[in-house]
């Protein structure tokens, strides 16, 4: 029997640290951690986060049904959407009317974990639709100014035959010393059970995202990442479908602070996480870790 959509809204709190490891690079930087250069804090993106709980899926159910992943590297997306015109008995590339996208975008949606997730435009090629996705997460910030460093390294080896009479090569890696990052998510339960354009985001997808929020540095690891965990998780689930409190309210709840004597912070034990139990009336606070 298919698990049962969502019928709650939810929203969380992520910390996890790097140590030694460059989180997120910028391209646009050479591949330093990124900055948010008006306030010195690190950056980490949306989409960052994202793949990492892609690929931990992944890793995870494999081509489970309902479990493959949309966006995965190597795989031309528009053979997916004639994957589903074929699977609803559609004509890939014939014009469909709207109900038949409406067919085809309901099974991307039950087959893929991501769609169902986070969302995606499927209008290009055969058109799948657009689908809004019930969890969406903000850039995560760092508590603190990171700082950032470039440490040079040697090759003992070279690449190209010209350069075979060297005895070694030069290189750089960028990392932060240390630092903690937050990032704040949302989930709608409206986007999810929506009778015409809801996902069907299950209690079984809410669960796995949970446990890939907390697992995914463990199944992540690079020389260039450092030393990277999630420390905290805190959940805030609603009664309601359309929600009991503002989320800005709520995440003021989850208060993280630099112990004094920490100048500059080494490690997650140089922070104070202060959590107000004082919850608006219909929310519950769940701490997953």
């Amino acid at each position: 029997m298919a698990a049962e959509t969502i019928k709650n809204r939810y929203e969380f709190v992520l910390l996890y640290d790097v140590e030694n490891g460059n989180p997120n690079g910028d391209p646009d930087a050479g591949n330093m951690p990124r900055i948010d250069p008006e306030t010195g804090h690190g950056l980490v993106t949306d989409v960052c986060l994202k793949r990492k709980i892609r690929n931990y899926v992944e890793m995870v159910k494999g081509d489970e049904p309902g479990y493959r992943i949309y966006i995965k590297e190597g795989i031309p997306l528009n053979s997916n959407h004639k994957e589903a015109y074929l699977a609803v008995g559609l004509q890939p590339g014939t014009k469909a009317s709207v109900h038949d996208v409406n067919k085809a975008r309901a099974w991307m949606c039950k087959n893929f974990f991501d769609i169902r997730t986070f969302g995606a435009v499927l209008t290009v090629g055969d058109n799948c639709g657009q689908v809004r996705g019930p969890v969406q997460i903000n850039f995560s910030r760092s508590i603190d100014p990171i700082v950032q460093q470039e440490v040079t390294i040697t090759r003992l080896t070279v690449t190209r035959e010209e350069e075979a009479e060297k005895e070694r090569t030069i290189g750089r890696k960028h990392i932060v010393p240390y630092a903690l990052y937050r990032a704040e998510g949302y989930i709608s339960a409206k986007l999810a059970n929506d009778p015409t354009k809801g996902t069907g985001f299950s209690e079984d997808d809410l669960a796995l995202l949970w446990e890939a929020l907390i697992n995914m540095f463990e199944h992540d690891r690079s020389a260039a990442r450092g030393k990277m965990a999630t420390r905290k998780l805190f959940v805030f689930k609603h009664e309601s479908d359309l929600g009991n409190a503002p989320a800005h309210k709520l995440f003021e709840l989850i208060q993280v602070r630099r112990k004094p004597y920490a100048n500059p912070p080494r490690s997650f034990n140089d922070y104070e996480v202060v959590v107000n139990d004082e919850l608006p009336k219909g929310v519950a606070l769940e701490i997953k870790l």
